[in-house]
């Protein structure tokens, strides 16, 4: 069965960056699995707050466990992290941890699910977040570790939210990860508006800039994006693993050629007739 590894920062980067594409992966046989950094301890409570600060990493951790089920997810890992607290002045931040041990959590998981993909945040962290920039970058030593070691099984090695021209929403693309191609993912938008209202925590953050930026409230499906863009860093030969199992929803390819570069908790997903029961 083929699968994918898909690496984020935060509860719900997985539905609102790529989403829908991991939706149509799954609908395709594809086993997704997630892994998350932290479990957004220093997120938004909600309007009006659902939780407490205290309680915030437990909410949004059953947020995540219910978006992933969504979007027809396999796994779901937590490497354990703590999220810091968004500053006074906005200020974001990457959680406190060593790059070493980071870097070896993430190998860790690939010789665990063997993916034949792995999936992570761009190289600027999108709209530049400390914890997105540190997953691409732990994810890439990764990767070139195991290059490296000529290890048995080296994942191909994509990022997510890559930039192509007109992207209705630059702040969520990176501008040095040009899109080798762009996924219509018109089809499975419901899921992705089902994954995303699972972090109900975080809904009021979904559409208060784009509804500000608009002049009326917006609803959470009126802001998620219809198309992801990807970049693939590693290998850059043919084949381009990820772009064949979404054949027939790639709305565009960019002519680019990729560069070459050099304990978990795991929480378990019921099938789908185990949640009917």
């Amino acid at each position: 069965m083929p699968s994918l590894l898909c690496l984020v920062a935060h509860p719900d980067d997985e539905t609102i960056l790529c989403g829908g594409t991991l939706a149509l992966l799954s609908a395709r046989g594809v086993a997704v699995h997630v892994v998350c950094l932290t479990r957004g301890e220093g997120g938004e409570l909600g309007e009006p707050p659902l939780t407490t600060r205290e309680q915030l990493g437990a909410v949004r951790e059953q947020e995540l466990v219910c978006a992933v089920q969504a979007l027809g997810g396999k796994s779901l890992t937590f490497l354990g992290y703590i999220d810091p607290p968004i500053g006074p002045d906005g200020t974001l931040s990457a959680p406190e941890h060593n790059p070493v041990m980071l870097a070896g959590q993430i190998v860790n998981c690939i010789q665990q699910f063997r993916p034949d993909v792995v999936l992570t945040h761009g190289s600027n962290g999108e709209y530049g977040h400390p914890a997105h920039v540190l997953m691409h970058a732990m994810t890439r030593a990764a990767v070139a570790a195991l290059v490296e070691e000529k290890a048995e099984h080296v994942p191909a090695f994509y990022s997510f939210a890559a930039t192509y021209p007109d992207h209705p929403y630059p702040r969520l693309s990176n501008p040095d990860d040009p899109a080798d191609w762009v996924v219509d993912v018109t089809t499975v938008l419901d899921r992705k508006e089902a994954a995303a209202l699972c972090h109900r925590t975080q809904t009021a953050l979904f559409v208060r800039r784009r509804s500000q930026q608009a002049g009326r409230s917006l609803t959470v499906r009126e802001v998620l994006l219809t198309r992801e863009a990807f970049r693939r860093h590693w290998p850059g030969t043919e084949p381009d693993v990820l772009r064949e199992w979404v054949d027939g929803y790639v709305h565009d390819r960019r002519p680019t050629t990729a560069g070459s570069d050099s304990p978990s908790v795991v929480v378990s997903l019921p099938s789908e007739s185990d949640a009917a029961n």
